[in-house]
């Protein structure tokens, strides 16, 4: 190899290792970053639980990760169905269904849990429908507009994700900003599965930029002591 190619080839590899070096400092930064979002997070956990009766108003961006409860009954005639959905390697999909608040107009939709489904999309609301005035128990999350993509199969309609603007007009009645995760409770049916509350942790971020340094330090590695040793061998004899 000429000695212009030893030197472009060095360069190259230094300037993969500043590459690498900010990757690493940028997973830093997520660190950063979700940890802070972590301390929001705990603080709403340890908060008192609301209780939504009444459907009164609320912001769904304080209320995000609260423990919150709910007393009314389901409206099974209008079951969404999310689909694409897996737990431990089974696909299947998950029920969401209004809860028509007790003494309100309003309803809070409910995220009760997965349900098996071999092909992620087709699923029976009705098999799972919980008669009768239930009390829900869980965490509070915010509704994110779009993304619904609404899809039509054997005149059952399933969803990507929950979108409040599409559904608002779907529904005969006004629903709250917010979205209950339903935690598990051992006097519920065993489908839908509810899960329990992700966890909150540091996430891999500190693991993702050790490799980056790492792979920097072997990059830099590679250009002193095997491309530098070769030209320094080069030009002994």
């Amino acid at each position: 190899m000429s000695p212009i190619r030893r030197r472009i080839l060095m360069v190259l590899c230094l300037a993969t290792a500043a590459g690498f070096v900010r990757l690493g400092c940028w997973q830093l930064d997520r660190l950063d970053e979700r940890r802070a979002a972590n301390h929001v997070a705990l603080a709403a956990r340890a908060a008192p639980v609301l209780d939504l009766a009444g459907g009164t108003a609320v912001s769904a961006d304080s209320l995000e990760g609260h423990r919150v409860t709910a007393r009314g009954r389901y409206d099974h005639a209008h079951d969404i169905v999310l689909r694409g959905g897996a737990y431990q390697g089974v696909p299947g999909v998950y029920l969401v269904t209004p809860l028509r608040l007790s003494g309100s107009d309003t309803a809070v939709l409910v995220e009760r849990g997965f349900v098996p489904a071999p092909d992620a999309v087709t699923a029976d609301a009705g098999t799972f429908a919980e008669p009768g005035e239930v009390i829900v128990n869980g965490l509070a999350r915010r509704l994110r507009a779009g993304g619904g993509n609404p899809m039509t199969r054997e005149g059952r309609t399933t969803w990507a994700r929950l979108d409040p603007g599409a559904l608002r007009d779907s529904l005969p009645y006004p629903i709250l900003s917010i979205s209950i995760r339903q935690t598990p409770d051992p006097s519920l049916p065993s489908f839908p599965r509810r899960h329990e509350p992700p966890p909150i942790d540091d996430g891999p971020h500190f693991g993702y930029a050790i490799q980056w340094f790492l792979f920097a330090a072997l990059a830099v590695a590679f250009a002193f002591l095997v491309i530098g040793r070769r030209e320094s061998s080069r030009r002994g004899p």
